[in-house]
């Protein structure tokens, strides 16, 4: 059975799919059968990078599916070797050339790299790559408050997507507040809290066992009511299906509290001060 997942609309008047597939630290065969089966399931929002390393394989996994490509969003990241105006239009063509499309659905900075300081020119490049029909929507990834308030004053164009670290230990509400504000759409990456032990915590063991579901279908659902976009990372079809089997359920007020009612604590890298290159 193919599952239906729904779509938000973006501020670009694109739409993308209210839950997709993560592939990072897939390598090129990983991915490729891991996209394969999510896209045969009814995935339809697949999310890589070029620092993933796995382009090629998501791009033989899109090319083999059967699926009409209008009917997929393909999200690529720009790495921060690739900073600056002329590097971000060529790394581009890079990232085009090995998932082998026509065009890109969704293309994001993937750090803002405030030390380095040429996210705005890299930007402008985005901004002239959706100008083009190259990529359908323009976004970002990691960014926070201040950066997205400056590329509104620079350029004057928003992103669509804000793809940060989002989960039960570190909920984000000033950012998915100013997100709302802006029009900006929140995508969560590491949804699940990779290594945070949030899976074996019994009060979202009760959630989960509340509505007989799995303890990530609960989790999973709390990004959904909050209007964000998880994409958790699954090469097991098994897994990839429970993940995505989580529209026919709700969580009350008091259960949404319950899941981030915990020690916040990031597990990835800060904004401010990562460097990924």
């Amino acid at each position: 059975m193919v599952i239906s997942i729904p779509a938000h609309p973006l501020n670009d008047g694109t739409a993308l799919p209210a839950l997709g597939l993560g592939t990072w630290p897939m390598d090129d065969a990983e991915a490729e059968r891991a996209v394969a089966e999510a896209l045969a399931m009814g995935y339809r929002l697949i999310d890589t990078a070029a620092n993933y390393r796995n382009e090629r394989g998501v791009g033989r996994a899109l090319a083999a599916s059967g699926v009409p490509r209008e009917e997929i969003v393909v999200t690529t990241k720009l790495p921060g070797r690739h900073h600056g105006h002329r590097e971000t239009l060529a790394s581009f063509e890079e990232s085009r050339a090995r998932l082998g499309l026509d065009y890109v659905d969704l293309y994001l900075i993937h750090w803002p790299l405030p030390r380095v300081d040429k996210y705005v020119d890299s930007w402008k490049a985005m901004i002239e790559l959706r100008e083009r029909g190259l990529v359908r929507s323009i976004g970002v990834s990691n960014f926070t408050a201040e950066h997205i308030e400056r590329l509104e004053k620079e350029t004057g164009v928003l992103p669509s997507v804000n793809q940060i670290e989002l989960h039960p230990l570190l909920p984000q509400e000033e950012l998915r507040a100013f997100h709302e504000r802006k029009g900006v759409r929140t995508e969560s990456w590491s949804p699940l809290g990779r290594g945070g032990g949030l899976l074996d915590d019994p009060v979202i063991g009760s959630v989960a066992e509340a509505h007989g579901v799995t303890p990530g279908q609960a989790v999973l659902r709390w990004h959904v009511q909050l209007g964000a976009v998880p994409i958790p990372k699954s090469a097991d079809p098994a897994r990839q299906r429970a993940n995505a089997d989580v529209f026919g359920f709700e969580l009350d007020a008091d259960q949404m509290r319950a899941v981030a009612d915990r020690a916040h604590r990031r597990l990835g890298g800060d904004p401010e001060t990562h460097e990924e290159f």
